[in-house]
């Protein structure tokens, strides 16, 4: 047999240097890829950060992590993010790798969809009481935790934004409806946040022409019509006031953040003809809506937002990042494309939050694992439409137990072991081989009877790679970690060549070794994918809806349909598996529309078709 020597290699935690080798298998495309993501920092979403296990819903024994509703900003260089009911805050020096910090002072419920905002690197000001008033709280010094609470009571702070203009004017922006309009407030920001008197009602959602804003998973409920306005947020950028909002429920793959322009704080404000401005609805996890804006030291602007995961709980959520721009028609939007696959870190001087290249190689792999509880598909979008399918326990001739729900590219299916100790284990045969640069590993919580922020959890695993699936050789050895990571992302800090993955679990949080999703990138041996023929475009009688069909492509996993407002405008992006066919009913009802679809595989992305325009 031939001998293979496989190069020692090292974990990091969030995120590393990616230095790649190139396989003699590599095609000269692959070799650019490599060239161009070596040296680079990359990061993936849902962001690896360590999620508070949540308080509500502990009344019901649900016990489950979420991150939502982030506030971001930027303070004397350095980064803070305030997310929901987490107990505290996290700090970052790149927006990539995030601390937790604990304060002194804080509410007793965690904060709820808070707001932050930096005053010319002098206080960060800080408001997010779960009750909906409270005191606005400040300090100099966020990253020490100690806070000083104003004097006065404030009301009406649910989902709301603090925005201190340039002027000193202060401004508190709010609402969570699917009735009522968001609003805004003055306040006397010299005079403990008093309101001064002005308040004003500013927009609401107009589902019957924004179908972006229609209630459900993808915008359809068979009862409920009205979706939710929420999670407001103001972006000053060369003196335009850009207004963000959340529709239309941040438990559907459709949650997004849309935008109103104006003149000043108080508006009037103009519907942006481009939106929604942060839009995910396809691909593993969906959803980027109640976000915030961020401007990084550097200039370049990053939209955080919320995810749905929505498997324990509707509120079961992550956070997400995205690269965010004004163009030369002052529109914003985001890079969303392959918006859950490796992207370029911080430190990129051109295509920072893009999609580096690396390519999925698990995808419908095949899996073995150690042990089976039960496996779950489970679909929670709503109240009244919640499926929950048991699988029945599957081996394959040999008698190993199988699992397909572990690279389906959906996390809400889950496989639970029997146990949570160094016997649990799974093997992933991947349809073929490929060079591996990363791994993404998701980890589900199955009863783990934690309800609140606990200190001291880690994930502890190593993780080994083979070409024929006999002889192995560790690639990471977490097997004594110390650290929190239950949706660890980890960068290789060479490429290897394998077929085969296998995971050895050590200790994990929880009473069970779970995981919805176990995901391997890197880029395929062969080449990348045909362009698609035959791609057509069928706008309804409905404007808001359109379907499309095209014929299939040999080799691809799917297909990515890029639209916008203009040929160079075309910002939008759904992203789906293992189909010839989709329907969407996203689209603005008065808004002509340019279409083009891609295909890709581990192999690499096909050039685009030629655009189609749709009046």
């Amino acid at each position: 047999m031939k001998n293979i020597l496989f190069l020692a290699l090292i974990a990091s935690l969030f995120s590393c240097k990616n230095e790649t080798t190139i396989s003699e298998n590599q095609t000269s495309s692959d070799k650019r890829k490599a060239e161009i993501t070596k040296g680079y920092d990359t990061y993936i979403n849902p962001l690896d950060i360590d999620y508070t296990y949540m308080v509500y819903n502990s009344s019901q024994n649900k016990s489950y992590r979420s991150g939502a509703d982030p506030a971001v900003i930027e303070f004397k260089g350095e980064y803070y993010m305030f997310v929901t009911r987490s107990f505290g805050y996290w700090h970052s020096t790149d927006l990539m790798n995030w601390n937790f910090i604990k304060p002194q002072q804080w509410f007793f419920e965690g904060s709820n969809a808070p707001t932050a905002f930096n005053y010319k690197d002098s206080l960060v000001y800080f408001a997010g009481d779960p009750a909906g008033y409270g005191s606005i709280l400040y300090t100099d010094n966020p990253k020490e935790g100690k806070w000083t609470p104003t004097a006065s009571i404030s009301t009406n702070i649910q989902d709301s934004e603090l925005f201190i203009d340039d002027d000193g004017e202060t401004y508190l922006y709010w609402g969570s409806s699917n009735l009522h309009p968001l609003r805004v407030k003055q306040l006397n920001k010299d005079d403990r946040f008093l309101e001064t008197g002005v308040k004003k009602e500013l927009i609401n959602l107009v589902e019957e022409e924004h179908g972006w804003e229609r209630f459900g998973e993808n915008n359809f409920h068979p009862t409920l019509k009205e979706g939710y306005m929420e999670g407001a947020s103001m972006t000053k950028h060369n003196g335009k006031y850009y207004l963000q909002y959340a529709a239309p429920g941040t438990q559907f793959n459709v949650y997004a953040d849309g935008v109103y322009i104006g003149d000043t704080p108080l508006g009037p404000f103009e519907y942006m003809k481009n939106n929604p401005m942060s839009f995910k609805p396809g691909g593993f996890t969906n959803g980027a809506g109640h976000g915030i804006t961020v401007k990084q030291t550097n200039g370049q602007y990053w939209h955080v937002a919320t995810m749905a995961l929505a498997s324990n709980a509707q509120w079961e959520r992550r956070l997400c990042m995205f690269p965010t721009y004004f163009d030369d028609d002052g529109l914003m939007y985001t890079n969303t494309a392959y918006g859950d696959y490796p992207r370029f870190g911080s430190n990129h001087p051109t295509k920072a939050g893009h999609h580096n290249g690396w390519m999925l190689l698990s995808y419908k792999g095949e899996v073995k694992v150690s042990s089976s509880l039960k496996q779950i598909m489970k679909f929670t979008s709503n109240d009244d439409a919640v499926e929950v399918t048991e699988l029945p326990t599957e081996t394959d001739k040999e008698g190993n137990i199988v699992s397909k729900v572990l690279t389906d590219e959906n996390p809400k299916t889950f496989w639970v072991a029997e146990a949570n100790d160094d016997k649990q284990w799974l093997t992933i045969k991947m349809q073929n081989a490929g060079n591996i640069h990363a791994f993404q590993l998701n980890f589900h919580d199955h009863e783990s009877g934690i309800y609140t922020r606990t200190e001291g959890l880690k994930h502890q695993f190593t993780i080994e790679v083979s070409d024929d699936g006999n002889n192995w050789q560790t690639v990471v050895d977490r097997s004594a970690s110390e650290k929190d990571t239950p949706n660890a992302y980890i960068v290789l800090d060479e490429a290897v060549k394998a077929k085969y993955v296998r995971y050895n679990n050590v200790k994990v949080p929880g009473a069970n070794f779970a995981m919805s999703e176990f995901r391997v990138f890197g880029l395929g041996l062969g080449e990348k994918p045909s362009n698609v023929e035959g791609f057509k475009v069928n706008r309804a009688e409905d404007r808001r809806d359109a379907s499309f069909t095209w014929e299939k492509v040999e080799g691809a996993q799917g297909y990515n349909i890029r639209w916008g407002i203009a040929e160079d405008k075309l910002y939008q992006s759904w992203q789906m598996y293992d189909t010839t066919e989709h329907l969407m009913r996203c689209l603005d009802r008065d808004t002509p529309y340019y279409f083009t679809i891609e295909a890709f595989s581990e192999n690499g992305i096909s050039e685009p078709s030629e655009i189609i325009f749709v009046k």
